[in-house]
């Protein structure tokens, strides 16, 4: 399985070039914007057509895949992650960014087995930068190795974090009592690139210690957990527990001394799990 595995990456690395390319001309041009959950939770054209794109290209090569995508889980997919070779795929990380032509956009590809991430990619394609890892292969920015901060001293660090998509004054709460104990540890600053993938990515290349979010999706994260962990982070629940991919939660940081420290400060609660059913008709 592992020259096939090889394969799979290779084919999800041209893929994202491929995608990087089409996010890239949309930018240039006028975008439709549509709205998912709530008024802030954007999707355009382009979301849809990349990840058509992808999962086509990959039903071709790889018939027997499963898949768990973004826009085909708002359609009404299932997201369930099962021990089947699966594709996560993000088309566009950071829709909101993309609209407003802020600079940090994304295409995310993971693939997992046995529920375990195999590889990841994430493409971050206004800076033209190709970040990829394969689980015990190391973790790359355009094939040159990348490693995580060597910083011990969690007040000489960068957090990064996102305010998610829901304007529920409770979970507004939350966010902002999360970033009010965490600068006042006190820490260098708080950072926010607008996209998940990039976020993990900017950990695992050493430029940010630590990464926090509750909100998050399994698409948001599977590529990039693997490059934090093969650049020799650490990934953790926001409790303190190992990382569930599916729980909305993530801690990804340079060491496990600073995700603890960070963790105290978290003002923690459970979003609606992406492998939850979905409600029943009333």
């Amino acid at each position: 399985m592992t020259d096939l595995w090889q394969d799979a990456m290779d084919h999800a690395v041209a893929l994202a070039r491929k995608a990087g390319q089409v996010v890239r001309e949309a930018l240039l041009a006028e975008r439709s914007v549509m709205t998912k959950n709530s008024c802030v939770d954007l999707v355009t054209q382009t979301d849809q057509k990349v990840e058509q794109l992808i999962i086509q290209s990959v039903k071709e090569k790889f018939p027997s895949h499963k898949f768990i995508g973004e826009e085909s889980v708002a359609a009404g997919q299932p997201s369930a992650l099962t021990d089947l070779p699966t594709w996560i795929i993000d088309p566009i990380d950071g829709t909101t960014n993309f609209v407003h032509g802020f600079p940090f956009v994304a295409v995310s590809i993971g693939f997992t087995v046995n529920r375990q991430v195999e590889f990841g990619v994430v493409y971050s394609c206004v800076e033209d930068k190709m970040f990829t890892a394969r689980r015990g292969r190391g973790a790359f920015c355009n094939g040159e190795p990348i490693q995580v901060s060597a910083q011990e001293d969690v007040r000489q660090s960068i957090v990064a974090t996102e305010f998610g998509s829901s304007r529920d004054p409770e979970v507004v709460a939350h966010i902002f009592s999360s970033m009010r104990g965490v600068l006042s540890i006190p820490v260098h600053g708080i950072r926010s690139a607008g996209t998940a993938a990039t976020n993990m990515c900017l950990v695992a290349s050493g430029c940010v210690e630590v990464y926090y979010e509750i909100g998050v999706h399994v698409w948001d994260i599977a590529a990039a957990a693997v490059i934090v962990s093969e650049a020799g982070g650490v990934l953790m629940d926001v409790d303190g527990g190992d990382v569930d991919l599916m729980s909305r939660r993530v801690v990804a940081a340079n060491r496990k001394s600073i995700a603890d420290r960070i963790v105290k400060e978290i003002d923690s609660f459970c979003p609606v799990r992406d492998d939850a059913p979905p409600p029943r008709a009333q």
